[in-house]
Formats: structure tokens, sequence, C-alpha cells
């Protein structure tokens, strides 16, 4: 094989690689089961963002997704029933909308994976170990606990100092 005969090759390759990689589309059918205390809308963010960003990395409802609503619509007493029944249809994630939904969906799986909106402090509501190593099956978001808001405030501290030295954040070691 001649030169330019392999690095045409080579870059023709190369080039096709990114246009393949996002040309591939999720393989299979995944279930989400949605959690929320309040009355469903699909004004909600639920709707509005998360269900559009799903569809932009390729999971589309009717075709690769199904998504499974349950609400309480504001009878809290209901949420553990209704993680109860997302269990029972075997969903692929529970996804809450907020603390009490977490605790229902917490009670009623310890092997579905639970992605939990914004918490308070799930280690102290016990859904979590610790921000370190939370265990189990949940995973989310928290807003800021006061052990967390004092890491933060190291942590800009620290970055302030490497700023002003002239350093680079590549440096960083990353903070378990």
């Amino acid at each position: 094989m001649d030169r330019r005969a392999f690095i045409g090759t080579l870059a023709s390759g190369l080039l096709a690689a990114p246009l393949a990689a996002e040309a591939q589309q999720p393989q299979g059918s995944y279930r989400i089961g949605f959690l929320c205390d309040y009355p469903y809308s699909p004004a909600r963010a639920f709707s509005r963002v998360f269900l559009p960003t799903l569809r932009d990395l390729g999971y589309v409802e009717g075709r690769n997704l199904r998504v499974e609503v349950r609400s309480a619509n504001q009878h809290s007493e209901l949420l553990p029933t209704l993680a109860a029944e997302l269990v029972r249809l075997n969903v692929d994630v529970i996804v809450t909308a907020g603390d009490g939904e977490v605790r229902a969906a917490k009670l009623a799986t310890g092997w579905i994976p639970i992605v939990m909106a914004p918490s308070g402090d799930p280690v102290r509501a016990g859904y979590i170990d610790s921000y370190a190593r939370p265990g189990g099956n949940i995973t989310g978001l928290s807003w800021a606990s006061p052990e967390l808001s004092a890491k933060l405030v190291e942590l800009l501290k620290h970055a302030r100092s490497l700023t002003c030295h002239g350093l680079r954040f590549s440096g960083m070691r990353r903070i378990r």
C-alpha cells in the first residue's frame, strides 16, 4: 500500500468516527418511573427540561423510552403505595421530585436506582451514608449542608490562591 493511500484511509476513518458516534442510538427500551407529590403537569421541569434532554441523547418516548408518572396529588400518604407500584412495574430507574418521594422510593426498593432531585440533607435524612461514599441505590443532587458549605468555602479559597499565583486548576486533586 502506498503512503498516500494509507494516509487517505487513516484521515477518512478519523473524520468519519465522530459522525458514526453521533449517529448511534441507545439500544433497547427503557422505563423511567417519575414519583412526585405535587399534581403532575407537562409544564413542570420534568417535562419541559428533563425529557427533551433525554430526547437529545437519543432516548425518545414511544420509541425506546417509556415514562411511568405517579403523582400523589399533594396526598403524601399515597407515596409509598405509588413507589411500590413503580417497583412492581420493574422500571429501570425512579426519578423523585422531593424528600418525601425519596423516602418512599427507598422503602420500596433497594435495587432499582433512585435519582433524587435536590434534597435538603440526604445524609441527615438517612438516604445516603455520606457524601463521599453514598452507598446504596440513591444518587442525585443535594442542597448544601453545613459540612458541604464549609468544604465549598475551602475549595474557593484554594482556587483563589491558585489563580493568584498564576497556577492552573489542572493540578488540583479530586476531593473525596
